[in-house]
């Protein structure tokens, strides 16, 4: 198996969050002196590749970042985003942060089953919802919240005015008889 590789995947999965040393050793089932040599690996990689990541330390935590080299394209790509309406996706997370704040990455991403961090990352740059801490769980994760900018673009003075949810939903059962169904096993002589 190339650790390497699994590495890399790891880094790109966890995003901004980035990943510990321990964790990385951790899940990969291998020693912290294993981590620094696949990670001083992977940065020379990057180095020598010509490629538009790095690996950087952030302290005890390793991420993917962007090259700086490149950022007059990334500004386009913001530059566009912020013109574009907000997608399904992106309203559903943002009506998970307006009802939940305070709330981190992971939280949305158990709530929506499925990867938030595109979208944060899309509403952090619209200024819609901010960072306002970190939370006190492992790994100590940003918590997330929604701005001025978010009650102005919604017409709101707080987020009292928000339509409450309804919290019980009533799922309508339709019992089957399989044998009476329009699906029924004919035999052909």
């Amino acid at each position: 198996m190339n650790l390497l590789a699994a590495l890399e995947g790891l880094l790109f999965l966890c995003g901004d969050d980035g990943l510990p040393c321990d964790e990385i050793a951790t899940i990969l089932e291998i020693e912290k002196s294993k981590v620094e040599e696949l990670t001083n690996q992977l940065q020379e990689g990057y180095r020598h590749d010509g490629r538009g990541l790095q690996l950087e330390k952030y302290g005890e935590i390793y991420k993917l970042v962007t090259k700086s080299q490149y950022n007059i394209f990334y500004e386009r790509l913001v530059e566009i985003d912020e013109n574009k309406p907000l997608t399904t996706a992106s309203l559903e997370v943002l009506a998970i942060v307006a009802y939940n704040e305070p709330v981190t990455r992971s939280m949305i991403d158990e709530i929506r089953g499925v990867s938030s961090s595109h979208m944060v990352r899309k509403l952090l740059n619209k200024e819609l919802i901010c960072e306002i801490g970190r939370s006190d769980l492992p790994g100590r994760p940003y918590l997330y919240k929604t701005t001025n900018k978010f009650l102005d673009a919604f017409g709101i003075k707080s987020l009292d005015e928000l339509p409450k949810l309804d919290q019980t939903v009533e799922v309508e059962t339709m019992e089957t008889d399989l044998f009476k169904s329009k699906y029924v096993e004919t035999t052909e002589n």
